[in-house]
């Protein structure tokens, strides 16, 4: 269980850019901003190291409960990223308009059960059960973030609220990247990983250039100012605050009289 050649590369490039990502969002202040992006990008640094350590020393079951419960907790970390872009976009004010906030619980539904449809019916050829198993899994996962992100893009311009430019850096390059992430991994599902695991191998190489191609992006884009946006006073903010509730007050009282 050594790491040898292109592999060893993307496992050093990944590590260095999300330390160098860290830094940007240290150093710009974006941490405070997006803390569940920030945690994500942390324990994925912490991950490489475990799992650098693991693969020298630890044994093959070492590495397997490793792996597993860390790709656990990166999947949870991704869904709380995806709730940390929708608030941002959708609650501006702090407060959930109700359509919003129904419509958000449809799409979350929604893309569940159809990313366990896809992973149900796809069957990669493998020779081992944790190849089906991590094949299965990861198949899910980008299938899941590649349906919310572009749920949440078409709810956005639906409702016509605007993006913030640090919010799409980061939405935009999970977006790309989920997309992309189906693609390759319905390939990887097709070709499995049995007796010739070079289309395999070659396709998970690909997924990483891809996903260091992301972090390249948020690393400029976070570091850049996000172009002056014309932020509302506080007394507008009241002001705009106190008319939601009241129009969400007279619309549940306009249903009440209709329902009675």
């Amino acid at each position: 269980m050594h790491l040898t050649g292109l592999g060893l590369c993307f496992w050093a490039a990944g590590f260095l850019g999300h330390l160098v990502l860290l830094f940007v969002l240290w150093k710009r202040h974006r941490a405070g901003l997006f803390p569940f992006f920030t945690t994500l990008i942390a324990t994925n640094i912490i991950r490489t190291i475990a799992l650098y350590l693991v693969i020298h020393y630890g044994t093959k079951a070492n590495y397997f409960y490793t792996y597993w419960s860390l790709a656990v907790l990166d999947t949870i970390l991704q869904f709380c990223v995806a709730y940390e872009m929708a608030s941002h976009v959708f609650r501006p004010m702090g407060v959930w308009a109700s359509e919003l906030r129904s419509s958000f619980v449809w799409l979350l539904g929604l893309s569940l059960a159809v990313a366990s449809v896809l992973t149900w019916l796809a069957s990669p050829p493998t020779r081992f059960l944790v190849q089906f198993l991590v094949i299965k899994v990861n198949f899910f996962t980008i299938a899941w973030m590649s349906e919310l992100f572009v749920g949440m893009m078409y709810l956005s311009a639906r409702v016509k609220r605007p993006w913030k430019t640090h919010v799409a850096a980061i939405a935009k390059g999970f977006g790309v990247y989920s997309i992309l992430g189906v693609a390759i991994e319905a390939g990887t599902t097709y070709f499995g990983a049995g007796k010739n695991t070079q289309s395999y191998t070659a396709l998970s190489q690909f997924r990483m250039a891809v996903y260091l191609g992301c972090v390249a992006y948020w690393i400029v884009a976070l570091w850049r100012d996000a172009p002056p946006s014309q932020d509302l006073t506080e007394k507008m903010r009241a002001h705009l605050f106190t008319l939601q509730r009241k129009a969400e007050y007279d619309l549940q009282s306009i249903r009440s009289r209709r329902d009675s």
